[in-house]
């Protein structure tokens, strides 16, 4: 009797063992998930700071385009108040209409050869160009975080710990197609 106590007693402790290992293992994938996003929301910051200036200094030269340089600031305010709320499905759809928006005022200023030597043009264009390449790159991250998250989530046995505790999947961090269709660079000079 005595040793099937103690086997039962073992058997208990490795479940239990087993049990907060999983659960650690879970919480570490929630905080990635969350410090991914972190890294994705610096450089929005950066680059929400930055668009300001470089519209101020297109409007000095591109009197005839204020509806690419209000759209532009549209999809700005779009964004921050997703960032702001915390959706990530909104800054998804705002960042897909804030890409295009500023294709668009790129393609636009190659008509005014004055803003495009613009040193201060030219330095905000290759800020926020970096800007949107790193914001790409940490998409890719945050999105490999959020799938190993809800991957885990949804395993046997993590799923049992997972529901106990209601961790919950993550939302992956989608462009629309709007933002891989290529921007019709004709339509913006007629």
């Amino acid at each position: 009797m005595e040793v099937a106590v103690f086997v039962l007693i073992g058997l208990l402790v490795v479940l239990i063992g087993y049990a907060i290992i999983i659960y650690n293992n879970l919480v570490s994938l929630k905080h990635a998930v969350s410090q991914a996003w972190s890294n994705i929301d610096v450089l929005l910051k950066q680059r929400h700071d930055e668009l300001p200036k470089l519209v101020e200094t297109c409007k000095q030269y591109m009197k005839h385009e204020r509806e690419t340089l209000e759209q532009v600031m549209r999809a700005r305010a779009a964004v921050s108040d997703a960032r702001a709320k915390g959706d990530v499905g909104a800054v998804g759809e705002a960042e897909s209409g804030l890409r295009l928006g500023l294709g668009n005022l790129f393609a636009v200023a190659e008509a005014y050869p004055d803003l495009k030597a613009n040193e201060s043009f030219q330095h905000l264009q290759a800020r926020i160009s970096g800007l949107e390449n790193s914001i790409a790159d940490r998409r890719e991250f945050y999105n490999a975080a959020v799938n190993h998250n809800n991957v885990r989530i949804e395993q046997f046995p993590d799923l049992l710990i997972a529901n106990a505790f209601n961790f919950g999947a993550a939302q992956l961090l989608e462009f629309s197609d709007a933002e891989i269709a290529d921007v019709d660079i004709k339509s913006l000079f007629s």
